[in-house]
């Protein structure tokens, strides 16, 4: 119900308002653009108003039409952002004031987005969405009157706009008016029958009521769900009706359904938590709240009812652990005291557990006779890297759904696919680059370029961080045969080419010794081959990292010691990535490559600069991008990770929407 209502712009208005001088390959490119945009495949429209912009960075329209694919990829700073350079060329679009309010007000700049649409009034008076968008953010501003003042104009000019009268009783409910917001909610789905939010907000009022009745609010979200079941907060409040009614399974299949939906929903696993643990089955009920925890470790709520449950299922230590941080943060709640005595007692610590009985008899004495005791709800705050780390270990989580798209890569709200949330890999010289529809050519190295043009390699070298896996048996014997052929040919005639070619060979099919060796002969010939160190610096990492440290170490061996020896291993990788970059300053690859090493050995702070560098020589290099603004969740920098990964998503780096979502 607080999901702020997209806006439908319509494509072809825009059309003429590209400017008459502009060239006419840029007016094509915008148009294809748009075309794209309409078909709602988002980052390949980016990447065609990119090309726009770079021929014409003084047209509003494909920065606006950008800021429209942005939007729908739920990458609402980078829509924002694009809005202005729009209006800051033409102000009299009104769709992008429209586009920026809606990003500001997803964001919670809601006084920002609030002028927006009153800005965007001026020039179209009485539009309805954004009249319906200007009043929820004045609503949730707290303004009831500047609220009331824009539904009843929405109502007076729209009267069979169902969403207006949906709008306008929540507006009600804050006024506790549930009269006049449940006549609101029966008018909508009057108009509606497919009106989903008004059954959601009408079960709302059912069961949350004075006298609840929730067959009501029951058959409310049974309709609701038919309308919208992919919506796991919906299965999450039907999971709370059933158990009022005492139907046990089918409040626990709802919350089952809803973590299959939304693997970070704290709603359902706190809920099933609870209801486990009704039902004694301790062990899941400490696995949900665990879950809960690490997404919201500071929850008083939580922590009290796992040192409960460690409590019964006499696990001492954990138990007194999660009720020492309750009693922290909330000394004054008796019950937890009693808990942490009874655990002193029976971990055999009889002075700590009568101190601590004594101070619960004591703390339950100085409370006031109508004073409510319960156990601690402690804020849940913004943690970033904890968030962060958790998104990490649910990667691929079930679709029951199957996508309809035949290009799921690129195509639609990718920010939705089930991508696996890790930072992108090196850089490494390969005859094998896939081709996508989101960069027309690969990257580039000079030297690498001047190889090719002897034309004495079997195939085109190319640099790439995605390389296409050798599948073919025929192509496989033909990389053997060329590794056969190159060493016939250097044992009559070393040239450099000839080693450079074997290595390559022996790189493609995992030879990482031969080819380590044979660029190190290559670089005895000609040491001033930057591409040749980045290459073997790729090859020895790949060969260092197949080799697991602590298979030679006693199994307890600290964890600092294992990665001291991971980072003194390393070190003949990072002697080639820097000879690279000291040989040829402009190679980014090699200060790129450098941070995923880095980021593998968890410097996270060296990893941050390696990639900032790398940026700073290529700024169009979306890679980096991406991979700085992992390091930066990781950090629990959520401004600037997820800036960096908006400026990723636009440079065409599919898993940045995606990121970008699931950590908000």
């Amino acid at each position: 119900m607080n999901r702020i209502i997209y806006i439908s712009i319509l494509l072809l208005t825009l059309a003429a308002s590209t400017t008459v001088k502009a060239q006419v390959n840029t007016e094509q490119v915008i148009r294809i653009g748009q075309n794209a945009l309409y078909y709602e495949d988002y980052m390949l429209s980016i990447q065609y108003f990119n090309q726009a912009i770079t021929s014409r960075p003084d047209l509003a329209t494909p920065y606006f039409m950008r800021s429209i694919a942005k939007l729908n990829l739920d990458d609402y700073q980078g829509a924002e952002n694009d809005a202005t350079l729009a209006l800051e060329r033409n102000k009299f679009i009104v769709d992008a004031w429209e586009v920026r309010g809606v990003a500001r007000q997803n964001m919670g700049k809601l006084r920002e987005a609030i002028e927006d649409y009153t800005q965007a009034l001026i020039l179209l008076p009485n539009n309805k969405n954004i009249l319906f968008n200007r009043a929820l953010a004045q609503l949730e501003e707290g303004d009831t009157v500047g609220a009331a003042e824009s539904y009843a104009t929405l109502i007076r000019h729209n009267p069979s706009y169902e969403n207006g009268y949906i709008g306008r009783a929540r507006l009600y409910l804050a006024q506790n008016d549930t009269a006049s917001a449940l006549a609101d909610l029966d008018r909508a789905i009057s108009l509606n029958k497919l009106a989903t939010n008004a059954y959601i907000l009408r079960a709302d009022i059912s069961f949350s009521s004075a006298t609840p009745d929730y067959d009501r609010a029951l058959a409310d979200l049974d309709q609701a769900i038919k309308l919208q079941p992919r919506q796991a907060s919906l299965f999450v409040n039907r999971a709370f009706v059933r158990y009022k009614l005492d139907d046990y399974f089918g409040a626990m299949a709802d919350y089952d359904y809803a973590l299959q939906l939304d693997p970070l929903n704290s709603a359902a696993l706190f809920n099933r938590g609870v209801l486990r643990s009704e039902v004694h089955d301790n062990d899941k009920a400490i696995n949900d709240f665990s879950e809960f925890l690490r997404i919201n470790p500071n929850d008083g709520r939580a922590l009290y009812n796992r040192a409960l449950l460690y409590h019964t299922t006499h696990q001492w230590q954990r138990a007194l652990n999660d009720i020492n941080k309750v009693i922290q943060s909330e000394p004054s709640l008796p019950t937890a005291w009693f808990l942490r005595s009874d655990i002193y007692r029976n971990m055999g610590n009889h002075a700590k557990s009568n101190a601590d009985f004594d101070k619960g008899v004591a703390v339950a004495k100085s409370l006031k006779p109508d004073e409510k005791v319960d156990i601690p709800s402690t804020p849940i705050e913004d943690h970033t890297s904890e968030r962060f780390a958790t998104l990490l270990t649910i990667d691929n989580t079930s679709d029951p759904l199957q996508q309809d798209y035949h290009n799921p890569g690129i195509r639609g709200k990718v920010q939705d696919r089930n991508i696996k949330v890790e930072y992108l890999p090196m850089f490494v010289l390969s005859y094998y680059a896939p081709a996508t529809e989101l960069r027309e050519s690969t990257y580039f190295i000079k030297e690498v370029d001047e190889i090719n043009d002897t034309h004495i390699l079997p195939n085109v070298v190319m640099i790439t961080n995605s390389e296409v896996p050798l599948n073919d048996p025929e192509e496989i014997e033909r990389h053997f045969a060329s590794i056969k052929q190159f060493k016939e040919a250097i044992a009559q005639s070393p040239r450099p080419i000839d080693y450079f070619g074997l290595a390559m060979a022996q790189s493609t099919v995992h030879d990482y010794d031969g080819a380590t060796q044979s660029l190190t002969k290559l670089l005895e010939l000609t040491p001033d081959l930057a591409a040749a160190y980045l290459q073997r610096g790729v090859v020895k990492y790949r060969q260092l990292s197949s080799a697991d440290p602590e298979v030679t170490l006693p199994a307890d061996t600290p964890p600092e010691v294992v990665a001291q020896m991971m980072r003194s291993r390393m070190s003949q990788v990072f002697e080639d990535f820097d000879t690279a970059s000291r040989l040829a300053p402009h190679m980014a690859y090699a200060y790129y490559n450098k941070g995923v090493v880095l980021l593998d050995l968890n410097d996270l702070t060296s990893a941050l600069s390696a990639f900032t560098k790398a940026i700073e020589i290529m700024p169009n290099m979306g890679e980096a991008y991406y991979n700085r603004g992992y390091v930066y969740l990781k950090l629990g920098n959520l401004e600037a990770g997820t800036a960096d990964l908006s400026k990723a998503g636009e440079l065409g780096i599919l898993p940045s929407y995606n990121l970008i979502k699931r950590i908000r």
